[in-house]
């Protein structure tokens, strides 16, 4: 198992500590550095800056939203970004979200799996500088009634194949990504859980296509937080467990809300979606059980880290990416170097 380091957002409030996190990260030999996008900052510009200034360290979008671009300027957008980088670029795509997706970029959120699997079909072919042509349900290349000819992409990337990971959280959405990506982005990962919630449906994914897991990159991005009090630390991460499981998504369409039912917190999970609805965000934070975010994060000494270290990779996971958690730049330089340490305890790196 390797580490990565997942910088979440850019305009989340640390940005100026964002780029010295990456660089210690390079310096510390985690494999990839990653970059989200909503509606604020988009994950290019970000990935580019960080490129220009590590040396070692894979950048990798986590991810680029779909309804954002057209499969063929994403296809661009990967190749540049693997030139400039020296071969460093790792694609993550996803679809994002119905509120994002119909209310920011104006694209309906219909057919996910179907617009998921054209859209890679067509990015995989612009990036093999193929001549690009295609009819789908969802795209057409060239469009048939004007002048629009086939064109083939002019840059040519670092390498042959850039590496394509998807972000999913869904049974169906799994079985896909196992089938079409060779990777997959993944969030609130329990260990304990992994087999019914992930890893069953990936398999499955590569046994339809033929494949096995062997090379098949599993990547949660896990938050980490180093102290003594266990009990505190989960505390921390309250918020942002209720926010995804409680408020990411409508009443009728909650991704992370279903996936924490299909860890058997039913009762738990409604409760937390009524009340984040409802405006009571602080009694949907309260009503997350901490067995939850204990099973999904990293919390405590280094010691306790380490054993769940031991338990991600047992489970299947092959880059283990952490979220840092800490208000200064010094706690979070900790907490890197904690999972370095963390790692090498563990037994599990590779």
């Amino acid at each position: 198992m390797r580490l990565g380091i997942n910088l979440g957002y850019w305009g989340a409030g640390m940005d100026a500590d964002n780029l010295a996190v990456a660089r210690e990260a390079d310096r510390l030999g985690y494999s990839v550095c990653w970059a989200a996008e909503a509606y604020g900052s988009d994950a290019p510009t970000v990935l580019a800056w960080v490129a220009a200034q590590t040396e070692r360290i894979d950048i990798g979008s986590a991810i680029l939203q779909i309804p954002a671009r057209t499969p063929a300027m994403t296809a661009m957008t990967a190749a540049t970004l693997d030139t400039l980088s020296g071969g460093r670029f790792r694609l993550g795509l996803g679809v994002s979200g119905p509120q994002v997706s119909e209310g920011w970029y104006g694209v309906r959120f219909d057919k996910p799996l179907a617009r998921t699997r054209e859209y890679v079909e067509i990015v995989r072919k612009a990036m093999s500088r193929e001549r690009l042509t295609h009819s789908g349900e969802h795209w057409t290349l060239p469009l048939p009634d004007g002048p629009g000819k086939p064109l083939k992409l002019t840059v040519h990337p670092v390498r042959e194949r850039i590496p394509l990971y998807i972000a999913a959280i869904g049974p169906k959405n799994l079985e896909q990504t196992g089938e079409i990506a060779d990777g997959a982005l993944l969030i609130f990962f329990a260990p304990e859980h992994a087999e019914e919630t992930t890893l069953g449906a990936l398999r499955a994914g590569r046994e339809k296509a033929g494949l096995t897991m062997e090379g098949f990159d599993v990547v949660p991005t896990v938050p980490l937080a180093l102290g003594d009090d266990i009990d505190a630390l989960a505390d921390t991460f309250r918020p942002y467990t209720a926010l995804y499981v409680g408020g990411m998504g409508s009443r009728k369409q909650n991704f992370y809300n279903r996936l924490a039912r299909r860890m058997g917190y039913e009762k738990e999970a409604a409760e937390i979606q009524d009340r984040y609805l409802s405006g009571d965000k602080e009694g949907a934070a309260a009503a997350v059980p901490r067995q939850l975010i204990d099973s999904t994060a990293l919390l405590g000494p280094v010691e306790r880290i380490a054993d769940r270290m031991r338990a991600y990779a047992e489970a299947g996971v092959t880059t283990l990416s952490l979220a840092p958690a800490g208000f200064t730049l010094e706690e979070r330089i900790a907490a890197l170097r904690a999972g370095v340490e963390a790692l090498e305890r563990s037994g599990a790196a590779s």
